[in-house]
């Protein structure tokens, strides 16, 4: 049982702090019952975290506040949207909290979802699931995704220098070029955002 343990743990582990998943994530690599009780072992021991019902992360850890940090929303988002085989698109509102953009600390995060209505409690915080029509939903990143629709909820004339320097701060530098290509098609004002944030262009 060791070694399936270090498998499924090395797994998890080679997502990178912070991925969220479901069992369904792992029921290709091992049978149900084995992913049954190598969740409960592996939570048992702490390395990973049970956030919901059916609901786990490999948590992150801040070296500065030298603790461990609380679930990564959109990651667990995206773990429903997988176990479900749903597609989703962060609220404008969500995308400013996710981005460190909105002052308000939410107690609820909104994704817009092609699946039914839910609610969801991760740890003391809901996120919530709506039934609608997704528009943006062509875009390969998620970084994409939060950007367009944060920017959209800011409104043009609220992009200022210091929203694009937030914004930057919260994206790796390595998506920088992918995420411009992605969103190519998207509102001429919004892509030219975009632009400044992955470039450093300013103007």
């Amino acid at each position: 049982m060791k070694s399936i343990s270090e498998s499924c743990f090395y797994f998890i582990a080679g997502h990178g702090r912070g991925w969220a998943f479901s069992p369904s994530d792992l029921a290709g690599r091992f049978s149900r019952q084995q992913v049954d009780s190598l969740l409960s072992e592996l939570t048992r021991q702490g390395r990973i975290r049970r956030v919901a019902r059916g609901m786990y992360d490999y948590p992150g850890y801040s070296e500065l506040l030298q603790q461990t940090l609380s679930p990564d929303i959109d990651q667990v988002a995206a773990a429903y949207a997988r176990k479900f085989g749903w597609r989703i698109e962060v609220s404008g509102e969500s995308a400013l909290n996710l981005l460190g953009l909105s002052t308000q600390v939410p107690g609820r995060y909104v994704y817009l979802s092609d699946g039914p209505n839910k609610c969801f409690e991760v740890m003391g915080t809901a996120l919530e699931f709506k039934k609608s029509a997704l528009k943006n939903i062509g875009f390969k990143y998620r970084e994409s995704s939060l950007l367009v629709q944060a920017l959209k909820a800011l409104g043009k004339e609220h992009v200022t220098p210091a929203v694009i320097e937030k914004a930057r701060t919260q994206l790796d530098p390595k998506q920088f070029e992918k995420i411009v290509k992605d969103t190519q098609g998207a509102t001429g004002w919004i892509f030219a955002a975009i632009k400044q944030i992955c470039r450093g262009e300013h103007g």
